[in-house]
């Protein structure tokens, strides 16, 4: 059976930065579009917003004057109903369940969801946002920026917090003897080139639009615009979970594959819609116009995004 070509590309991207940075979610979207519907509805949309612009990016379709245009894309009788899948990442609930999983034996979806909910009531928010960022500082070999937190220092907070009592102490001190783990990851993280890093939620969210557009048993080969973060390791790495479903990882430039522009689109509004989502300023009629093209693994905190 011959692949079907999905074009991809992504919206909020800070690669490891998950907290404190721009975005607070990582949207990553997939169409199923031929070039020449792609490139028609390019023309479509330039004409319904008029504006003159070499280049539309998403933020001309989320401006309140063209939101008439942006319920026409996400209508279910729209041109990218049926054709359009996104996977959504909240940034904070992401960190949360990397380090249940990393550092709780027998960690699950549940008590990730646990820790979510109880930490900031019981640590405060502010020292609850620290945990948090010192738990991705430690995860990497060369952080950026905010917190820098050795090993040593990070599981002397952890064994701090856990004195706190409560559902979300109780799930720390489960925290206490990942040392070892951490010290793992860490070495493997700087001799295994092809090595997901646990932070990243690109290489994951790309692993579910491969399932979706595969799930007929459909090879898929992505063309996605151009991402440092999936190197020639990584995209091995990727052929190997995803076996025959991927057939295979063309780069382009967005600018010139149409295809790749209205997946831009599509994961830079769902990015924002989600995020207001998030944020309990959410607009109700575009988040259902939204919830069809969400896929059901979104990693979301409060459950599923989709009703």
């Amino acid at each position: 059976m011959p692949p079907v070509e999905i074009a991809c590309d992504e919206s909020g991207s800070e690669g490891e930065n998950l907290l404190g940075g721009e975005t607070d979610v990582f949207a990553h979207a997939g169409v199923r579009l031929t070039p020449e519907e792609a490139e028609a509805c390019l023309r479509e949309i330039r004409a319904r917003i008029g504006s003159p612009a070499e280049e539309y990016k998403a933020n001309h379709l989320l401006r309140a004057k063209h939101r008439p245009v942006l319920e026409w894309l996400l209508a279910p009788d729209g041109p990218l109903a049926g054709r359009g899948h996104v996977h959504l990442t909240d940034k904070t609930f992401f960190a949360v369940r990397a380090a249940v999983t990393l550092l709780a034996d027998e960690g699950t979806e549940e008590l990730a969801r646990t820790l979510h909910r109880t930490g900031p009531v019981a640590f405060g928010a502010a020292r609850w946002n620290f945990f948090l960022a010192a738990f991705t500082s430690v995860l990497r070999l060369n952080p950026r920026r905010g917190v820098t937190t050795s090993p040593e220092e990070f599981f002397a907070l952890v064994a701090e917090l856990a004195q706190s009592g409560g559902e979300a102490g109780e799930i720390l001190a489960r925290f206490r003897d990942g040392e070892d783990r951490v010290a793992a990851y860490r070495a493997r993280l700087a001799t295994d080139p092809g090595f997901v890093p646990v932070l990243d939620p690109l290489v994951p969210a790309v692993i579910h639009t491969v399932r979706h557009w595969s799930a007929e048993a459909t090879p898929v080969e992505l063309v996605h615009d151009e991402q440092l973060a999936l190197t020639a390791e990584r995209v091995l790495q990727l052929k190997s979970t995803l076996g025959p479903r991927l057939a295979g990882v063309r780069f382009v430039d967005s600018r010139t594959d149409a295809r790749v522009q209205m997946a831009d689109f599509l994961a830079g509004v769902a990015r924002r819609i989600a995020s207001d989502k998030l944020n309990t300023r959410g607009d109700a009629r575009l988040t259902g116009l939204l919830e069809p093209f969400v896929d059901e693994g979104s990693v979301w905190g409060s459950g599923r995004f989709r009703r």
